[in-house]
């Protein structure tokens, strides 16, 4: 199979659908995409109701090429991470894994075109962002969730209206900035450094402005990250947790219980927000990303010295801080629903307390004057004040 050949399919994968987010590649399935959040079989002549896992290798090792580094985790670690062009049409993210002996490919499709903060429809606090000029920026959330493509819009708002430097560590290189105000270099893991640590110990020497790190993996990538935005920097990166009070546990997790109450400090000075993210189905089809968003006032940096406690929990300091563009899933999906973008259950389903949301939904309800508990049919007793209905205990 020649790259022409590989070429082909992966066009025929992508425009056979609208909204295609994935290519999916596995043994013994046939060629499919993810459109949608829905996996669906893509047509092709001869028809493959079932790749072979010689098939699915001789794809693997066209994607892979002949880099010896991504060979050499494919093999000891059983996986790798790589970045492949269809042209001017499209680029992917690309992971090849083993699974049973056989590989499987997962292509993300990258934009071309680099969003607007504005055409994501993102909340109002990343418009407070490009204000920062130090410290640390953390877009969190599940793999898939969007936390690139946000990145990448706030990116472009700096692109746009900040004369800076910016230099971005990336696994690979995804959306690849145009040079605008600001002067980009990216530099991708594998072919430009080796590991994040080292390759922000560089930037460091690099004299930029912003940092880009694209996940915080390690403990040493953290300390230097924390180090950068100390000295200066704005940091930008990504963890996979699910909202701020489990990104700090994460950070702090990493490092001796000794050293708790110093990172603690730390974070307590150099976070600026924590956003994590959700995709879920919106109505009409499509997904929209719901954020939770956590700022760095006085009670937030409280919570992060001593721990959340009663009454000092992140959830409650960003519900009650929603006037300062901080908010929780839960507040952010009663907005959607009022707004019509998202059902009822779905909001119901995505919840972080299910009991807020729904009494949220229920308010929405009553204020647009529909009804709450599905009680239809309700009339008032004819003999209600005759004197005529029956006394209690007869």
């Amino acid at each position: 199979m020649r790259k022409a050949e590989i070429d082909h399919m992966l066009d025929k994968m992508l425009f056979t659908f609208q909204n295609v987010s994935d290519l999916n590649i596995s043994c013994n399935r046939p060629l499919q995409v993810e459109t949608s959040g829905q996996l669906t079989k893509v047509p092709v002549e001869p028809d493959i109701d079932s790749l072979t896992p010689f098939q699915t290798e001789v794809f693997a090792l066209n994607l892979v090429g002949h880099d010896r580094r991504l060979t050499q985790n494919l093999v000891q670690q059983g996986s790798c991470d790589s970045s492949y062009s269809l042209g001017d049409k499209a680029r992917f993210r690309v992971n090849v894994f083993s699974q049973r002996g056989n590989y499987s490919i997962i292509l993300r499709k990258l934009s071309t075109v680099i969003p607007t903060m504005k055409e994501l429809g993102l909340p109002k606090a990343f418009y407070e962002m490009p204000k920062e000029k130090n410290g640390m920026i953390l877009v969190t959330g599940g793999t898939g969730s969007g936390k690139s493509t946000s990145l990448a819009g706030l990116l472009r708002e700096f692109n746009e209206t900040h004369s800076i430097h910016v230099v971005t560590l990336e696994d690979p290189v995804e959306f690849v900035h145009p040079n605008m105000k600001a002067t980009f270099n990216q530099r991708e893991l594998g072919s430009d450094f080796d590991t994040f640590a080292n390759g922000l110990r560089a930037a460091l020497r690099q004299a930029p402005k912003i940092i880009l790190v694209g996940e915080m993996r390690d403990r040493e990538t953290v300390e230097l990250g924390l180090k950068a935005s100390e000295t200066g920097h704005l940091v930008l990166s990504t963890l996979h947790t699910v909202d701020a009070g489990q990104t700090i546990n994460r950070i702090v997790g990493m490092f001796d219980q000794a050293e708790e109450k110093q990172i603690r400090q730390r974070l307590a000075s150099t976070v600026r927000w924590i956003v994590s993210q959700r995709l879920v189905p919106k109505v009409g089809g499509g997904r929209l990303a719901i954020h939770d968003i956590l700022g760095n006032n006085i009670r937030a940096k409280e919570s992060i010295l001593n721990g959340e406690s009663d009454g000092k929990t992140f959830y409650e300091i960003q519900e009650a801080s929603e006037p300062f563009g901080m908010q929780t899933f839960d507040q952010a999906l009663v907005k959607a629903f009022d707004e019509g973008l998202v059902e009822p259950d779905t909001a119901e389903m995505y919840a972080t307390r299910k009991a807020i949301v729904q009494r949220g939904i229920d308010r929405v309800k009553q204020t647009k004057g529909q009804q709450d508990q599905g009680i239809t049919g309700l009339t008032i007793d004819k003999d209600y004040g005759t004197g005529k209905y029956p006394k209690l205990g007869k």
